[in-house]
């Protein structure tokens, strides 16, 4: 008897040591997973601005925004981040993440810029006046994101792919998860609650990256809205305007979609094709980021007949040589998609650099796709052009913005 009780307590500690290799075993193989690969690779504390100053210097400015609303301090971190280049190529990006000073739980702008073509423009190199505006939008209780874009600063090496959608969009989302991981690091919370703006160039990146968004949601970030600005959002309407024009104020526009693309495609149909001497040999010397725009101007002509040959501005929708090119120009296009998140844009009505038709356009496909005009608003700013437009797009969507947060 007590024999076979002694065997039934053998099998039953045998029985519980088994099961709890299995259990262990079933934990480890749970537990082993592949490693979470931070996106965050360096962040540098390059100054605070106070809200005190916040509200001394820009009520300077003449600007008419809530400057009562400029409550935290704000600091002002360089910081790089893993993304990708070509052909999903591993790149280290760079912008700037400005934190609230005060512990909190807050939402996120990320803040798209216009277009740059030298270095020390990158939003990273703080020239001028920027670590004031940056501070600006953190000051009222926001994470701010503003990614440098590939190019420019720690991924200098490489070209900048100008107006291309795809790589713009992973570029912008990726900083939004090192903002993330940087908050959690400096004991600030995110409540998940994005915000996207952006003007020109930058008007394209941030509806590149909200229709982004739209596609493949990113875990732990509610987009409430986006205000985009001024972009060139239909590329081929873009393409189509340039052709007609007899002159164009800033030739290096166009110079520096066709030398993006030839590198995002690898086009090698030589730029004679494109661009007329001497600019044709000129241009791919221009975009190293040691010159301004307005530098690279004066290495052009305004006068499109001098600059893209005849065939290609005659031909370009008619020859099937050209085929590439406008697919390029379609694919990144953003009037493919209909949004379901607010999207509000603006434009100036009197813009002759980026017309405002092309907003009318790309407003009327949406629109057409299905998106609710509840969804979309497009806000003419009367009487403004390319420059002057930015002053009242400020004035207007960051009160917007504020009253969705």
């Amino acid at each position: 008897m007590l024999d076979k009780m002694h065997s039934n307590v053998i099998q039953l500690k045998f029985r519980l040591i088994l099961f709890g290799l299995l259990i262990f075993s079933a934990c480890n193989n749970d537990d082993v997973k592949p490693a979470v690969t931070k996106v965050l690779v360096t962040a540098d504390n390059q100054q605070t601005k106070t809200a005190s100053e916040l509200r001394f210097i820009l009520g300077l400015s003449g600007l008419q925004l809530p400057f009562d609303k400029l409550q935290h301090d704000a600091e002002i971190y360089k910081v790089t981040y893993n993304t990708t280049y070509l052909n999903d190529q591993p790149i280290v990006a760079s912008g700037l993440v400005v934190l609230p000073k005060t512990p909190g739980a807050y939402p996120m702008i990320s803040f798209q810029h216009g277009t740059i073509a030298s270095q020390a423009e990158a939003p990273s190199a703080l020239n001028g006046t920027d670590a004031f505006l940056f501070a600006a939008l953190s000051s009222p209780g926001l994470i701010v994101a503003i990614p440098d874009f590939i190019g420019f600063g720690s991924s200098s090496s490489v070209p900048h792919p100008y107006y291309d959608r795809d790589l713009t969009a992973t570029a912008v989302i990726d900083l939004l998860k090192a903002a993330k991981e940087l908050a959690l690091d400096k004991k600030i919370e995110f409540n998940g609650k994005l915000f996207l703006a952006g003007y020109s160039q930058g008007g394209h990146a941030t509806l590149a990256a909200h229709r982004a968004l739209e596609k493949e949601p990113l875990e732990g970030f509610d987009l409430i809205a986006s205000f985009p600005a001024a972009g060139g959002y239909d590329v081929k309407n873009m393409q189509e305007y340039f052709f007609a024009l007899d002159t164009y104020e800033s030739p290096f526009y166009i110079g520096y979609v066709a030398f993006s693309y030839r590198t995002s495609y690898s086009w090698t149909a030589p730029i004679t094709d494109f661009f007329k001497e001497p600019y044709a040999s000129r241009i791919p010397t221009l975009f190293d980021g040691s010159k301004t725009g307005s530098e690279i101007n004066g290495q052009l002509t305004n006068k499109i007949s001098d600059l893209i040959t005849d065939d290609l501005r005659t031909n370009i929708d008619t020859n099937a040589k050209y085929k590439y090119i406008v697919d390029a120009f379609n694919l990144n296009s953003l009037t493919d998609w209909t949004p379901t998140k607010k999207v509000f844009m603006y434009h100036g009505d009197a813009d002759l650099t980026v017309p405002y038709s092309n907003s009318v356009t790309t407003y009327d496909k949406l629109i057409a796709n299905g998106t609710s005009p509840a969804i979309l608003s497009l806000k003419a700013l009367p009487g403004r052009d390319h420059s002057t437009g930015v002053v009242p797009y400020f004035e207007s969507f960051i009160p917007t913005m504020l009253d969705l947060r």
